[in-house]
């Protein structure tokens, strides 16, 4: 286990270490940590409640991300675990044998496998993890058991086949066609050691099909192999607790790292929908998934709406929610604390966010996948990205009371750049 280092809230740079466990009366108390420093997201949930007067903490697996340069961020945690190991919980027990933190936000796939799976220890320690009770997480974390709730209620979902290794994929691609994507049923999977977190993947050839699918399956998971649909994707998030909604949210993701379907690099607040705002909202009741979610679809060519998954954490996107006047963190922490929970009742539409990074390496990934379905030809691509800078918007990391995380991610990019990760895959174009 690495060291811990501890300051004072208020003293930040300030650094004490120390072996044994501090007594309760000089442990310093925190109202928040903040798991995944690294994501967007806990960037954006760490400046919330600061500042609205939170002491808040933050940990990730490795230094200098830009979330620790907040004037927010009262104490920045390095762990030289991986995520989703046991040597990650022996130091993060370990801390709140040393501190308090009244709420644990965590956002990451590997870290919510781990603490669902030590949810109790974790408690014991006076700390409330915000994230919602099992079975309404496993069913949410599930891409399997959320489609079959879905398709009880009555909702569009992509046609597919559960297979669990490679010899199914011919029947598979008998049923489904191609192109199609292939999709793990979920998303971080427990090893002999630690877990592995899968991604989707396109595949256009039975060649790739068998490959991803062996690639996938190959430590005992179980994919789902789904049509293709390239569609306009939209997402409604909610904020859901007691039987009681208190915020509805939705935003459409104009582009997207990778293009076909990861993570939104630039998107719009709009109105909610009222086709999968209804469906959505029948959906998070019907699972009782308390706490935030998120509800995405894809439409097809003819509009209608098939849902895609629900992310019962706090998304990447989530910050261009809080521009619009709905804080999911803030409710979150309210929530999870056992303090009231505001009532949303609207938000500004409108609204454009855009992660810069994501936006130049998904334009790159567009002119290195030509010809591919769902990607943007490459002249439309550029044009699109180039005229965006137009387009009056927000930008992930960019707080003009907050400017050193967005200095400390421009810096980062650029060493990435100088590093030659940007520029080998350029060379693939």
């Amino acid at each position: 286990m690495g060291k811990i280092s501890h300051a004072l809230p208020g003293k930040k740079g300030k650094q004490v270490q120390f072996s044994e466990p501090l007594s309760a009366d000089k442990a310093v108390a925190y109202d928040a940590l903040v798991l995944d420093a690294k994501l967007r997201q806990s960037l954006v949930t760490v400046r919330s409640l600061g500042r609205h007067g939170l002491a808040v903490a933050a940990l990730e697996t490795v230094g200098s991300v830009p979330t620790f340069f907040s004037r927010w961020c009262q104490q920045s945690l390095v762990c030289t675990a991986d995520e989703g190991t046991e040597m990650y919980l022996a130091y993060l027990e370990r801390w709140l044998e040393t501190s308090r933190a009244r709420v644990l936000i965590t956002s990451s796939d590997g870290t919510i496998a781990l603490l669902r799976r030590y949810r109790q220890r974790i408690e014991d320690h006076n700390t409330r993890i915000a994230l919602a009770q099992e079975p309404a997480l496993e069913i949410a974390v599930s891409k399997e058991q959320t489609l079959a709730v879905a398709q009880r209620l009555g909702m569009s979902v992509p046609r597919g086949a559960v297979i669990g290794s490679v010899q199914d994929v011919g029947a598979a691609l008998k049923e489904i066609g191609l192109p199609a994507v292939v999709k793990p049923v979920e998303s971080w999977l427990w090893g002999n050691q630690q877990g592995t977190r899968l991604a989707s993947h396109l595949v256009t050839t039975p060649d790739e099909a068998r490959q991803v699918v062996e690639a996938l399956t190959c430590s005992g998971g179980t994919v789902l192999f789904q049509q293709l649909l390239s569609g306009r994707r939209e997402a409604v998030s909610f904020f859901y607790a007691g039987g009681k909604i208190y915020a509805r949210f939705a935003q459409w993701a104009k582009r997207m790292e990778p293009p076909l379907g990861g993570q939104s690099v630039f998107r719009q607040s709009i109105v909610v929908p009222e086709d999968i705002g209804c469906q959505a909202e029948n959906l998070i009741r019907a699972i009782d998934l308390e706490g935030y979610s998120e509800v995405e679809f894809r439409r097809d060519d003819a509009g209608v709406p098939y849902l895609m998954e629900i992310n019962p954490r706090l998304s990447a996107s989530v910050e261009v929610a809080v521009q619009a006047g709905v804080d999911f963190p803030l409710l979150l922490y309210q929530w999870a604390s056992g303090e009231a929970i505001t009532n949303v009742a609207g938000y500004r539409t409108g609204i454009w966010m855009r992660y810069l990074k994501g936006d130049i390496m998904t334009t790159i990934a567009a002119l290195q996948q030509r010809g591919r379905p769902g990607v943007t030809p490459p002249a439309q691509a550029i044009l699109e990205f180039c005229l965006s800078f137009l387009q009056p918007t927000g930008y992930d990391y960019v707080d003009w009371e907050d400017l050193k995380p967005a200095m400390r991610a421009t810096l980062d990019f650029s060493r990435s750049w100088i590093g030659g990760a940007i520029k080998k895959r350029l060379s693939h174009i």
